[in-house]
């Protein structure tokens, strides 16, 4: 135990040894001060290409170039302008800049890795790129100064790791050089060339030598003293008494290395070496304890833990994430949350799942965020949106950047949609004339809507079915393209499954198919999803809900049996309200909307069927049967049901037929 213990002591004095043995070796730098133009005194380990040998460090090598100090940085040299010896920084510029020149590309990119010197942590800087036509970027500036009429010159103020990423496709790189920490906010093209004429900084941490090394010759001596202080105290009074055997040896070795040293100016180095063969005792004494008392208790409470963590379930989010390891969305920590959001600053929306803020990512792209709240599926909504959309990519389907699960944080980071959902366009217009819209447009948003819905039928590995198709859920991109969203009631199933088993009705009331309320309307599949989106196509055409309590006219109570009547008293010209004729597009979209919403779902196309009607021409569609049992028994019975329903359904239990 003894020699066991005194090996600690020589491996942690060596350690100290091999530390002053570098202290030493820096010892042998020489500064020797010289100067150079506007630099004074120029020392270590900085030294002059001039310099007699063993000045400094020749890897901290300066040319004098005409009175001017200059630093090579690879195959580019950089005019020194400072050197600061306390901070331990050297600031250069560009030696086209010196000059106050406007307008100039820097002559070479500083290479990305610098042996003895480096950067700043996440230094910006200034990326020249040479494009073939205009970008529309903000993040662009343009130089007009160096463009020509066929080539486009950009200055971007970025890292260079992130400028490498995001690099556009028709530009190529031309120089980066980095910029002052402290650059301006959104600069433009001349404030970059202002700020370029300041340099930048670059620093290294080579130490000043080692002026205090101490003198090593007596610690052998007094550490020989200290093992024989502690065998004879050992040996003596048994290991009972051996913290005390310890200290005392301890004792004896300061005292040695007092009387050895001509100063106590070096005793603290002593010091240094008894702390350290404390701390390698005590990890002893630990290590002892540990091994006979507290490792079979630690065995067996880990035992225990074992047995009872098998009984115990794991939460389904994230025995989810584990299991789908090539997920392409990124995941996010809920502090990258809180920083892409700045603190949740902006709220976009509020729902029954939670609250919408939008958020930035380091990139620069906007984003929006949904923070989900208590779920009332226990985390399947998140699995659904994560499952479903993060594996697929189209047009017409937003797209899920990343997601964040930690804890009870969950969120989702979808792409922004600056112009928000379709429901507040097609709802707010009084009146025909007042339409947001043009008709064809309109025709367009339901065509993509339509594709959407069908990739998802058809064009994935797995059938996915939405089951909440409605206005909210249809979002605009910044050109009003639509994109189909939020899958929280989604499911997959694979295409030959012709049957849907689901044990509780899903959907939003007024869009819901009757099938998920009543297995007699026929069975659950796609074809849900064309009902809800038939009931879409209505309301977009109609500019109002299909139950709409606040009508004078009973009869116009539900829009699809009240716009059925009206298709089908006259195919050629037809007045519905205020005296305004319907429109070629208008018809179409309803007579489409008229075939998806028919009770059963048998008598209901497909949604390639659908994309096909919306494409063709209004000749070729034929007037489907009507969907309802009878005009005033269906207006009843709707009424009475928006009278006593809440407007998002409850759960409904159902027997299959």
């Amino acid at each position: 135990m003894v020699e066991r213990l005194f090996f600690l002591q020589l491996f942690c004095l060596l350690f100290l040894l091999t530390c002053v043995g570098v202290a030493e070796g820096r010892k042998n730098h020489v500064s020797c001060p010289s100067s150079c133009g506007h630099l004074h005194d120029i020392g270590y380990p900085f030294r002059l290409k001039s310099d007699p040998p063993g000045c400094g460090s020749p890897s901290y090598e300066l040319l004098c170039d005409g009175g001017k100090p200059m630093l090579e940085l690879g195959s580019a040299k950089y005019y020194v302008t400072n050197i600061s010896y306390a901070n331990q920084t050297i600031s250069v510029v560009d030696p086209v800049f010196v000059d106050d020149k406007y307008c100039l590309l820097p002559i070479q990119s500083p290479p990305a890795n610098l042996s003895h010197l480096y950067f700043n942590v996440g230094e910006h800087g200034a990326l020249f790129a040479n494009c073939t036509g205009p970008i529309d970027d903000d993040m662009y500036r343009s130089v007009p100064c160096l463009s020509s009429n066929n080539t486009f010159v950009y200055v971007v103020v970025d890292t260079w790791e992130f400028f490498v990423k995001s690099f556009e496709p028709s530009c190529g790189f031309l120089a980066w050089i980095p910029m002052p920490a402290d650059h301006v906010t959104n600069p433009t093209a001349t404030d970059v060339f202002e700020l370029l004429k300041e340099g930048f900084t670059l620093s290294w941490d080579v130490g000043p030598g080692s002026k205090y090394a101490i003198i090593l010759a007596d610690v052998p001596e007094c550490l020989e003293r200290a093992k024989s202080k502690f065998a004879n105290l050992t040996h003596s009074e048994g290991l009972l008494i051996l913290p005390y055997s310890l200290v005392k040896s301890e004792v004896n070795f300061l005292n040695c290395m007092n009387d050895r040293l001509s100063s106590n100016h070096y005793f603290r180095y002593a010091v240094a070496v008894v702390v350290v063969i404390e701390i390698a005792q005590l990890l002893l004494a630990l290590w002892m304890l540990g091994r006979f008392v507290f490792a079979p208790i630690s065995l067996l409470i880990l035992l225990a833990y074992k047995l009872w963590i098998s009984h115990v379930s794991i939460d389904i989010v994230e025995k989810f994430l584990r299991d789908q390891q090539m997920l392409s969305p990124t995941r996010y920590s809920y502090t990258d949350i809180i920083a892409i959001t700045g603190h949740f600053r902006e709220k976009l929306g509020q729902g029954g799942f939670g609250s919408v803020f939008r958020g930035t990512l380091l990139s620069g792209q906007h984003v929006a965020i949904k923070m989900l709240g208590n779920s009332q599926f226990n985390g399947e909504d998140f699995i659904n949106e994560v499952s479903t959309i993060g594996r697929i990519h189209h047009v017409n389907i937003v797209r899920l950047a990343g997601f964040c699960s930690e804890g009870s944080k969950r969120a989702l980071v979808y792409e922004y949609m600056p112009n928000g959902s379709l429901d507040k366009y097609i709802f707010s217009a009084k009146g025909t004339s007042n339409r947001p819209f043009s008709w064809d447009k309109l025709n367009e948003i339901a065509l993509g809507v339509a594709r959407g819905i069908d990739y998802l039928h058809r064009g994935c590995d797995m059938q996915i079915l939405h089951f909440d198709i409605k206005p909210h859920n249809i979002l605009l991109d910044r050109h009003f393209n639509p994109k189909v969203s939020d899958f929280g009631l989604a499911k997959l199933y694979p295409k030959d499954y012709s049957l849907v088993s689901i044990s509780a009705a899903r959907g939003t009331i007024g869009y819901i198919a009757p099938e998920l309320v009543s297995r007699n309307f026929g069975i659950v599949s796609d074809k849900s999803d064309v009902y809800s989106f038939g009931m879409l196509l209505l309301e977009m055409a109609g500019g109002r809900r299909n139950v709409d309590q606040m009508m004078e006219n009973t009869s116009q109570f539900y829009y699809p049996s009240w716009i059925y009547d009206r298709l089908t008293q006259n195919n050629e010209i037809i007045e519905i309200n205020n005296n305004i004729e319907i429109h070629e597009v208008e018809s179409k979209l309803c007579k489409v909307g008229l075939w998806c919403i028919q009770m059963k779902s048998s008598n209901r196309p497909s949604m390639n069927k659908i994309v096909e009607m919306l494409e063709g021409d209004m000749d070729n569609l034929q007037m489907p049967p009507r969907p309802f049992f009878s005009s005033s028994q269906q207006i009843s019975a709707r009424q009475s049901c928006m009278q006593s329903t809440s407007t998002e359904l409850s759960t409904i239990s159902e027997q299959e037929d």
